[in-house]
């Protein structure tokens, strides 16, 4: 029973389809209501387990915005890469943080700009996601999603774990944010990821610890007419055999 309204629930957000240029108008016009102004508290009070008493880890950020969480890590001595549609959100990382940065082109990826922090290790390519590979940059000791699986089209969802699973190191530590609430009643973005899901794309491959399930309605989720808004966290590692 519980699979069944799981799939009716997944069904719900299915078809939708948010274009590329659509995020980048909302970064435009500042509609940036996922962008936290901190660190965010489920990195922060996660990270030793993420680390695992590793020092100089490489992390990814899919889709990663502006977030400060970048340098952050980059202050700790981690070395970062992101990818990101909106040029606009890449400079303003830099420009808020106070880091100059370079500009250039990609050979790899036609269309590409990587934008590089002189004195610091943060690495950002303005470019669609799904061009990304570990042909670029290697692999990664370490990954941070938060708002991108659950910024995804849905139906993009198998293309997006291939190419997550394909950046991970057999050494990874994937710490991936979800949310729950009742997809009926908000089309999303952010979309609806059931546990059961997390497990349907990444058990493969992985093995996943739900490390927190928390409270997160706010007024934001009330306006759009939730009742009730989970964030998870899972921590997700290759299957070592």
């Amino acid at each position: 029973v519980e699979r069944i309204v799981t799939n009716k629930m997944l069904s719900a957000q299915a078809d939708r389809v948010m274009a590329l240029g659509e995020w980048e108008e909302r970064w435009q016009e500042d509609r940036t209501g996922w962008h936290q102004p901190q660190v965010h508290k489920m990195l922060e009070n996660n990270i030793e387990k993420v680390l695992a008493g590793r020092s100089q880890v490489k992390f990814f950020f899919p889709l990663c915005g502006k977030a400060l969480d970048m340098k952050w890590l980059a202050d700790m001595g981690h070395s970062i890469v992101g990818v990101e549609i909106s040029e606009k959100a890449i400079k303003q990382f830099f420009e808020e943080n106070n880091l100059s940065y370079s500009e250039e082109m990609v050979p790899a990826l036609p269309g590409a700009k990587l934008y590089k922090s002189s004195a610091r290790n943060i690495s950002l390519y303005q470019c669609d996601l799904y061009n990304f590979s570990s042909a670029i940059e290697g692999q990664f000791g370490g990954i941070w999603d938060r708002g991108s699986l659950v910024a995804i089209n849905p139906r993009d969802r198998e293309k997006y774990v291939a190419l997550i699973t394909s950046l991970m190191d057999k050494d990874c530590r994937y710490l991936l944010d979800t949310l729950l609430y009742n997809p009926e009643l908000y089309k999303g973005p952010p979309f609806f990821v059931p546990d059961e899901h997390v497990q349907n794309l990444f058990g493969k491959s992985c093995d996943i610890e739900l490390l927190h399930s928390i409270d997160a309605l706010t007024d934001r989720q009330k306006a759009w007419g939730l009742d009730f808004f989970i964030e998870n966290l899972h921590l997700i590692t290759p299957k070592t055999n």
